[in-house]
């Protein structure tokens, strides 16, 4: 039963991260005919947008060591995908690629960025302004994310200005986009509302945030539900919930995409995905995989 609730937006964007978030933290390594497939379904499926890969260096992350690979193999569609860039060296790729937008993943916590990047809290920004910089220059798209929104797992809970400081130094270098990570899974509702509050009261609007939820306590979609009321409008999820993040080991999967259509769906808000197809390809990865989604409603509804 649909139901709507007063006050959330009609519609919302799902942003697909299952092709590049989702399987970056997997031990499998899927062969790159494999990925292209993925990305392939995922697109039919009728998300919006779905990120590919990440032009990082083979022995940081060697489950997407073949990203030049797979942005070849999947043509003229790739060139429409957003990809990851940590750098100049990445976007070089992705410029010799011909691909149009990139994105670029920044920290809120100083521990964070020393252990990711290899950089201070403030050398970051330093690293990213060429990037972004010369990315706007060729007509890419920028997007930026921000990890440790909400906790670190050195340094615990994450103020909200100092999360501010860091996102708005990321839109200031020319980044349209905003995607505030809760890198370990310990935000909860009222967090939420606060920092996107916060948010707002430096200038920056619902419309240049999105919100990027991990599952670790089982509060991802409350979280959503408080985005909503908070008017944000763009969502990451990924595909049957893969995924984490490499160098924090308690992140645990992603938001489901499933999980978030579902309840999308009830609340009669419109996204344009086609549920029964993301199940379908969710199951069809996990038996790659050699597991079970962690999604539930990828259990439910394929079970």
């Amino acid at each position: 039963m649909t139901v709507r609730v007063d006050g959330l937006p009609d519609r919302v964007t799902i942003y697909e991260v299952g092709p590049r978030d989702g399987l970056q933290n997997e031990k499998t390594v899927v062969p790159v005919e494999v990925k292209a497939e993925f990305v392939r379904r995922l697109v039919a499926a009728g998300l919006p947008v779905v990120e590919a890969t990440s032009f990082v260096h083979p022995r940081w992350v060697p489950q997407l060591a073949d990203a030049a690979e797979l942005m070849t193999a999947l043509g003229e569609e790739g060139r429409h995908l957003p990809v990851l860039v940590p750098n100049e060296r990445g976007l070089d790729r992705a410029l010799e690629l011909g691909l149009e937008h990139v994105a670029i993943f920044g920290s809120a916590t100083e521990t964070f960025a020393t252990k990711n990047l290899n950089r201070t809290f403030d050398e970051q920004f330093a690293m990213f302004e060429p990037t972004v910089a010369r990315a706007r220059e060729a007509g890419m798209d920028v997007r930026a994310y921000v990890s440790m929104c909400f906790g670190d797992p050195w340094e615990g809970a994450v103020p909200v200005d100092q999360v501010v400081t860091a996102g708005t130094r990321l839109l200031d270098l020319g980044a349209g986009q905003l995607s505030l990570g809760d890198t370990i899974g310990v935000a909860t509702a009222g967090h939420v509302r606060a920092l996107v509050a916060a948010f707002g009261d430096a200038g920056v609007g619902t419309d240049r945030l999105a919100m990027h939820f991990h599952d670790t306590y089982g509060q991802a979609l409350a979280n959503t539900f408080s985005a909503l009321q908070a008017g944000i409008t763009t969502f990451d999820a990924s595909a049957g919930g893969l995924g984490g993040c490499p160098y924090a080991k308690s992140a645990t999967g992603n938001l489901a995409t499933e999980d978030l259509v579902w309840m999308l769906d009830g609340l009669g808000i419109e996204h344009g995905v086609d549920l029964g197809a993301v199940v379908a390809t969710s199951t069809w990865m996990a038996g790659h995989l050699g597991r079970p989604s962690p999604s539930a409603v990828v259990r439910a509804l394929a079970g």
